[in-house]
């Protein structure tokens, strides 16, 4: 199927995203992480659209969707939520699937609680809800959770160097030889915009505000059980697989599948993650 590269007017912010596959077709909708774009889900794309209408927009201060300065868009969770609930509106995305990987899980558990009967299933890779899910990767940035000093803002900024996201694409990989320097290599172009380092400061600083939310996120799964499916890369540093196992607490009967790669999983296993993908949806 042909992807096509378009662009959404949401309230005035400039939404980017990619679309494939027949437009009756069962909606699939990806949501994609730090430091990433929609462009981390191109195999996907390809693997998937046969059968579904799949859309992955960039998100807010993303690649290529709007990027305004802090001063003009405050960059929390909530806010970046906001716009892709309005963008999931705009284009009438009234019943969907929703895969959510990092940064892409508070935001699409966020879409899924404010509208619950929207939603036909939930994709996580990697996209934690629990705290035992959460590595000791994270304390620098607990640390400024507890202190917003500029000393522990800045120690963040080792977070968005080249080198640190060549490593996160690698990390945990056993051939690193199957790892596409392309994809990193353009995130690293967009965290090298002018303005972009602040922007994902400000996000290390909210991310507290998606723990806060883990409880509210597992009473949604506990109440409204939606049909879903964890496929893992189980040597992520960041997100450990105890966080894919703690959903079968809320969610039974939830499929939880695991991949021996890294946190950047579509990056070795897209045709077994698509695989997986289409036996669970064609079951939901």
């Amino acid at each position: 199927m042909t992807t096509k590269y378009l662009t959404a007017n949401v309230d005035g912010f400039n939404v980017f995203y990619r679309e494939a596959g027949p437009a009756d077709a069962p909606i699939l909708l990806l949501l994609h992480g730090f430091p990433s774009a929609g462009h981390m889900f191109r195999d996907l794309i390809l693997l998937l659209s046969d059968r579904y209408r799949v859309i992955a927009p960039d998100l807010p201060g993303f690649g290529q969707s709007d990027m305004p300065s802090r001063d003009k868009f405050t960059y929390t969770f909530d806010n970046i939520a906001g716009v892709i609930e309005r963008f999931t509106e705009i284009l009438h995305l009234e019943r969907f699937a929703v895969y959510v990987f990092d940064y892409g899980a508070p935001t699409g558990f966020r879409l899924a609680m404010r509208h619950p009967e929207r939603i036909t299933a939930i994709i996580s890779q990697n996209g934690n809800a629990y705290e035992e899910g959460l590595s000791d990767g994270w304390n620098p940035i607990r640390v400024y959770w507890q202190d917003s000093s500029k000393e522990n803002r800045d120690a963040l900024r080792a977070m968005l160097t080249p080198e640190t996201t060549r490593w996160q694409y690698t990390h945990g990989v056993s051939d690193v030889a199957m790892v596409s320097p392309d994809g990193q290599s353009l995130d690293n172009f967009y965290l090298a915009r002018p303005g972009a380092a602040d922007i994902q400061l400000d996000l290390f600083g909210d991310y507290k505000s998606n723990v806060a939310l883990y409880p509210a996120f597992q009473s949604y799964f506990h109440t409204h059980k939606p049909a879903f499916l964890a496929v893992w890369g189980k040597n992520d540093p960041f997100f450990l697989p105890p966080g894919a196992e703690a959903f079968k607490r809320d969610i039974p009967d939830a499929d939880v599948r695991f991949f021996d790669t890294g946190h950047f999983a579509l990056e070795t296993h897209a045709g077994e993650i698509a695989a997986a993908i289409r036996e669970f949806l064609s079951r939901s």
